[in-house]
């Protein structure tokens, strides 16, 4: 029996790579990892998958162009949890089993989205560049407690926003049109909204949307021009979810007070005219990139492709 081919593209792998080898060694796998330090483009995914039998892949492209050029192809883990780099209907097509490592994530992500809402609230960013410039000049900031919060999407990193919020003594707004968990709703006292009551009466609006046709653009001009002044726009999802031209302009004149992202419609940003302006923050996507979230990832990607393989 030929050894089983697979190929692992998230770069974070190799961070803990033994855990999964040790899973992997019942299978006789024959493991291809990623080593080049960067996401995988449409023509390598295309000319890597031709042999393989399963994927662990992290936001590389699986399009259909990808998926057509798999012919061995059983099984795509997901290193985390959004599907929108998958494409989901040829690969129900061509039988191809897929499965994602859900939660595994969530707190990393969550924590990073409300150390945004404290870094601008408190200009951290600016202070701290400010002292070591040598300057000691000091911009008011306010309190997170009994602000309000509109989280935009209510899987597992919203739920874990909401529980970390609702600790700071904030009020939880949110939407989610499927999500009906009472028990939640209780346990973290959010009021389901509808999106305008949120982007209006929120102070800070934090995105955790999966990007599909429905959600592509949902923050623009239209939307940014409802939420209040002061307000503060947070994205640790998915870079298209925001129309970063509009951003930008609501940025520039002051239709809201600032902006935070780990994710960009391109990745790397390059020189994108948003990182010119002092009150917008981008990181490299760097949400899921803690110790305890990688080991969670790479260890549930891997059982999930062993059992689907299986």
């Amino acid at each position: 029996m030929s050894k089983k081919k697979i190929l692992v593209t998230p770069k974070s792998f190799s961070k803990a790579r033994d855990k999964a080898y040790e899973l992997l060694k019942d299978i006789d796998a024959e493991i291809m990892e990623n080593n080049t330090g960067r996401t995988y483009t449409e023509e390598e995914m295309e000319n890597l998958c031709k042999d393989v039998d399963g994927v662990i892949v992290g936001i590389d492209p699986m399009n259909e162009r990808v998926l057509r050029s798999a012919r061995h192809l059983k099984a795509i883990s997901k290193y985390g949890a959004g599907l929108d780099n998958i494409d989901l209907n040829t690969a129900q097509e061509m039988g191809i089993k897929v499965d994602r490592a859900v939660a595994t994530n969530a707190t990393s992500v969550a924590e990073l989205a409300v150390g945004f809402m404290f870094t601008m609230s408190r200009y951290i960013v600016p202070s701290a560049i400010c002292v070591k410039q040598g300057g000691w000049d000091r911009s008011i900031g306010r309190e997170l407690t009994d602000k309000t919060v509109g989280i935009v999407g209510l899987g597992a990193i919203g739920r874990e926003v909401a529980r970390m919020t609702q600790g700071l003594g904030m009020k939880i707004l949110a939407y989610d049109p499927y999500f009906n968990d009472k028990r939640t709703i209780e346990k973290y006292d959010i009021s389901m909204v509808d999106l305008e009551e949120l982007f209006k009466k929120s102070d800070f609006i934090t995105l955790h949307s999966p990007l599909t046709d429905e959600t592509e653009n949902m923050i623009n001009k239209e939307t940014l021009s409802m939420m209040k002044h002061t307000a503060y726009l947070i994205n640790t999802s998915r870079g298209g979810l925001i129309n970063e031209e509009d951003l930008y302009n609501a940025l520039v004149v002051g239709t809201i007070a600032g902006a935070a992202q780990d994710v960009f419609s391109k990745e790397p940003a390059g020189n994108h005219k948003l990182l010119s302006l002092d009150n917008f923050i981008l990181t490299p996507h760097i949400g899921a990139f803690t110790k305890e979230a990688t080991e969670r990832m790479v260890v549930q990607s891997t059982k999930n492709l062993i059992n689907m393989l299986e």
